[in-house]
């Protein structure tokens, strides 16, 4: 049986099970910036027409304002998207603990959406 578009089912679908690769790093001191490489290429394209990565979806997920967001890029050529995001606290400053911003990206290993 085949379902027409209209009829097709959304699926639940965790992050980390689709992705290959997700980290964050510094983008500069006043800039984090977090890549996710997905799999394979149908399943990012999914995700990219879907819109699941938005600067709304980033700011709740950090709970940052939406205006902190800087970008978010979709690279079709790595099956990947890079959103970048300004530094709660500046790299290497009185109170910041991840001067290499290497470990702010367990927020994205919990995230799930629908398809």
């Amino acid at each position: 049986m085949t379902l027409t578009r209209k009829e097709e089912r959304t699926m639940r679908y965790k992050l980390r099970d689709v992705a290959s690769v997700i980290r964050s790093k510094n983008s500069g001191p006043y800039e984090l910036t977090f890549d996710v490489i997905f799999r394979d290429p149908e399943t990012y394209e999914k995700v990219k027409n879907a819109g699941i990565f938005n600067a709304k979806m980033f700011a709740e997920l950090y709970g940052i304002p939406e205006a902190d967001v800087i970008g978010v890029v979709h690279f079709d050529p790595a099956k990947a998207i890079k959103t970048t995001i300004v530094r709660p606290i500046p790299s290497g400053t009185l109170g910041e603990t991840d001067v290499y911003g290497a470990q702010q990206h367990a927020p994205l290993m919990k995230l799930e959406f629908d398809l």
